[in-house]
């Protein structure tokens, strides 16, 4: 099973799609595993089947000395100079989700440690720089590592982007606060199901034909599915996930490194987004401007599934 290690022993479960010298490292957001990217890998490479050969046989991730660390990366740096034009993506289960360590306690959670499990994945994989995707938190994560290690990044796409604290906070109104009650009580893979559906989806995206059968029945067994294989999240892992987006800050500094390292970002989100509000992530890209640029799109919180071709590069 590919796993990397991070920090402090935790172990985070990764996947690899299609060959090639770009690189694209995708982060999902709360309570999401690594098959959230679905669209976006079909997109990129052509195929969802992961490169299993590849990822069964990679090393374990740890700590080398500089001498092997050399030696290490010269080896794969000839091996992608042989490596055909095409796109390589690496996606993973955040810390207490899915394959990935769940850590008991919530100060284990923090955006700026879970950046570091995914600057970890770049090291243990030899990635010098990526295209990196953040999806909702995972686009908080993907802020952190821009700021922590910005010479990793080509560039920066933000999904259905939000600030932490209070912007972490929906709208309140009587259908978030309908979806928040029917989350929290949701105890089997099917009641799950129903109510992720309404949350990430638009209802006319889900009231849409594919051949004889709507998408909300085509996209229920799969979620079903989906959610069966990796059990529903613990009370560990989806509370140390919410701390995370709670105690998530990005320090005007932080947002001046982003800002000025050079590689392009793009905001993008859905207006019709029921989750991380659109105001919100207008104003981070203002913070960004120049170098971020604003696109919205129609769709909800999955505009990534909702709007596939529209969201890649």
């Amino acid at each position: 099973m590919p796993l990397c290690e991070s920090s402090n022993g935790v172990k985070i479960y990764y996947r690899r799609y299609g060959h090639g010298s770009t690189k694209v490292l995708l982060i999902i957001g709360l309570a999401g595993t690594h098959d959230s990217w679905g669209p976006q890998v079909k997109g990129l490479t052509g195929s969802i089947e992961a490169n299993d050969d590849d990822d069964l046989e990679a090393p374990p991730c740890v700590h080398t000395n500089q001498e092997e660390k050399s030696k290490l990366d010269r080896t794969r740096d000839e091996e992608e100079e042989e490596e055909e034009d095409g796109i390589e993506i690496c996606c993973f289960d955040n810390r207490g989700m899915g394959r990935s360590s769940v850590p008991t306690n919530k100060s284990d959670y923090t955006t700026t440690k879970m950046a570091g499990d995914a600057l970890a994945i770049l090291d243990h994989l030899g990635w010098k720089k990526a295209h990196v995707f953040g999806h909702s938190m995972g686009s908080m994560i993907a802020c952190k590592l821009a700021a922590i290690a910005p010479e990793r990044l080509c560039s920066l796409a933000l999904l259905n982007a939000t600030g932490g604290g209070f912007e972490c906070f929906p709208k309140l109104d009587r259908q978030m606060m309908s979806l928040a009650y029917r989350f929290l009580r949701a105890k089997t893979p099917e009641q799950r199901a129903h109510v992720d559906l309404d949350t990430h989806y638009t209802k006319e995206y889900l009231d849409e034909y594919v051949g004889s059968s709507t998408r909300r029945k085509i996209l229920y067994q799969e979620y079903v599915k989906g959610i069966s294989s990796t059990g529903m999240q613990s009370n560990y892992g989806f509370e140390g996930q919410v701390n995370a987006c709670w105690t998530h800050k990005m320090t005007p500094k932080e947002l001046d490194t982003v800002r000025l390292a050079g590689f392009p970002i793009s905001v993008i989100h859905g207006r019709y987004d029921v989750i991380a509000q659109l105001s919100h992530a207008k104003r981070l890209a203002e913070k960004m401007h120049p170098a971020a640029r604003m696109v919205e799109l129609h769709g909800a919180h999955l505009v990534s599934h909702e709007r596939p071709d529209e969201v890649l590069p």
